[in-house]
């Protein structure tokens, strides 16, 4: 059978241990590992085919990885000085932060760890190109009224990468759904997108007076599908029970012509694995941790061709 090695998002290992259930059968630090392939939302980073191997030295552990591949990075909560140096002996990995729009690198990166001194475990194919899982970017530190713009350029950047979209565009229609103070209609705004967002509350004075950006004052829940019949990007980050916003999405999906959706589950409490689950069901979803949530987990979705 495949193992699989899965990455908890730090901090949400016990998420990632009550979502591999029955599959679980190994922890080494945050990284779980399992039988079979399922997909896990609560992982930051998948280690596909997962190998174990004897090394006899620093040295062979660094040839067996270069006759594989060039790309590699270490997971090390244990024996980090030993990874370490083997890490010195394979080729540089940058590490430098990304470029909200620009491209991903497209070269394979591999993970490794080190079980003991001598059992180096490792996989050539991963879920993410980004060491561990961890998408940083460059910061933007004048536009955007608050950080919460960093969850929607890493939402875009994976819905790219993981559904193959394009991102939103001039002339795609957007609904921001929660957008005060309006980190998430500054992005859409910035990419030419024409955005409705809609709070009770305003937005930032400068994300207002974008030129593509409409505010429309009231509540997300109360807002009819049938006055959008196109919407090309559905967004929210709403503060709301998931279970809540389950609904609002089912409801704009069979009423509205939605053609792609990012929304953030804010778990609030306990985690809601059963609402997870339902976001999961839908068709041409994904649902991830991203670098940037807290105890959320993002839902990504393209409608089905």
């Amino acid at each position: 059978m495949t193992t699989t090695a899965y990455l908890a998002a730090d901090g949400f290992e016990d998420q990632l241990r009550i979502e591999l259930a029955a599959r679980l059968r190994a922890e080494h630090g945050r990284l779980l590992i399992a039988d079979g392939e399922e997909p896990a939302a609560w992982a930051a980073n998948t280690w596909f085919d997962v190998q174990e191997t004897q090394i006899g030295s620093i040295g062979d552990a660094a040839t067996k990885l270069k006759a594989i591949q060039r790309n590699w990075v270490p997971y090390a909560p244990q024996h980090h000085g030993r990874a370490k140096l083997i890490t010195e002996k394979l080729p540089h990995v940058s590490g430098k932060a990304l470029t909200f729009g620009v491209p991903l690198p497209a070269a394979p990166l591999g993970s490794f760890t080190l079980l003991a001194p001598d059992r180096l475990l490792y996989a050539a194919r991963c879920s993410s190109p980004m060491p561990n899982g961890e998408f940083a970017f460059n910061e933007d530190r004048e536009g955007p009224p608050s950080r919460a713009y960093l969850k929607l350029w890493e939402g875009l950047t994976r819905h790219r990468l993981e559904l193959g979209t394009d991102l939103p565009k001039p002339g795609d229609i957007c609904l921001d759904l929660g957008s005060s103070p309006g980190g998430w209609t500054w992005v859409l705004g910035s990419l030419g997108a024409t955005v409705t967002a809609i709070d009770k509350a305003p937005l930032a004075p400068n994300v207002a007076a974008m030129k593509t950006v409409q505010w429309k004052q009231g509540s997300a829940f109360a807002l009819e599908p049938k006055e959008f019949p196109r919407v090309d990007w559905l967004c929210s980050d709403v503060i709301c029970y998931p279970a809540r916003l389950l609904k609002l999405v089912e409801r704009w999906l069979a009423v509205s012509d939605v053609r792609n959706a990012v929304c953030t589950l804010k778990f609030q409490g306990e985690t809601d694995f059963e609402t997870a689950q339902g976001f999961a069901a839908i068709p041409g979803s994904r649902l991830l941790h991203l670098h940037h949530n807290k105890h959320e987990l993002t839902w990504l979705w393209r409608r089905p061709a």
